[in-house]
């Protein structure tokens, strides 16, 4: 597997993990997740960053999960990145695809500097990651969502002067 950023070649592949990644499987399986068309509208967005949006390759070169993480305010300034979605194709998952993936786009975000990343998970799942409640660091969820799922993690040039409410590049507000 390799990890690679995305390119443009990328886009329809990109769509189509997220779409099986996401997928219901309640009875709504004709519906397009929302997580599928939400990379296409985070690119058209000022808050895309092409550094944060990378995909996992297998060795016969299909592209088998992404991550990408956009900017983030925090209490107004751009001092966060707000992660995901993050997917892997169904046959691809439990193979530490998604694993690789977080590890990759949080080593990106440490060498360009960024102090903090922020993401809604499963507060199970991603403090292996080093991920915590963020409230606990001063930064709150925005509305309507939860503190309990909202999780960050500071980066080495984190700083305690980072406080207030976390909004998240404009397309998430849509959902």
């Amino acid at each position: 597997m390799l990890i690679r950023r995305e390119t443009p070649a990328d886009v329809d592949a990109i769509r189509a993990v997220h779409a099986a990644a996401f997928a219901k499987t309640d009875g709504d399986g004709d519906r397009v997740p929302v997580e599928a068309t939400l990379v296409d509208a985070l690119r058209a967005d000022e808050g895309w960053l092409p550094a944060y949006s990378l995909v996992a390759v297998d060795s016969d070169g299909q592209v088998v999960g992404h991550v990408v993480a956009t900017r983030g305010l925090v209490g107004g300034e751009p001092v966060a990145l707000g992660l995901g979605p993050l997917g892997v194709l169904p046959d691809s998952q439990r193979r530490g695809v998604g694993s690789a993936l977080m590890h990759a786009v949080l080593g990106a975000a440490d060498a360009r500097d960024e102090p903090l990343v922020v993401l809604l998970g499963h507060p199970d799942y991603y403090p292996r990651f080093g991920f915590g409640p963020a409230v606990d660091l001063g930064v709150t969820p925005p509305q309507p969502w939860g503190p309990q799922y909202f999780m960050a993690r500071p980066m080495a040039a984190w700083r305690d002067s980072i406080r207030g409410e976390f909004r998240y590049a404009r397309p998430f507000d849509d959902l």
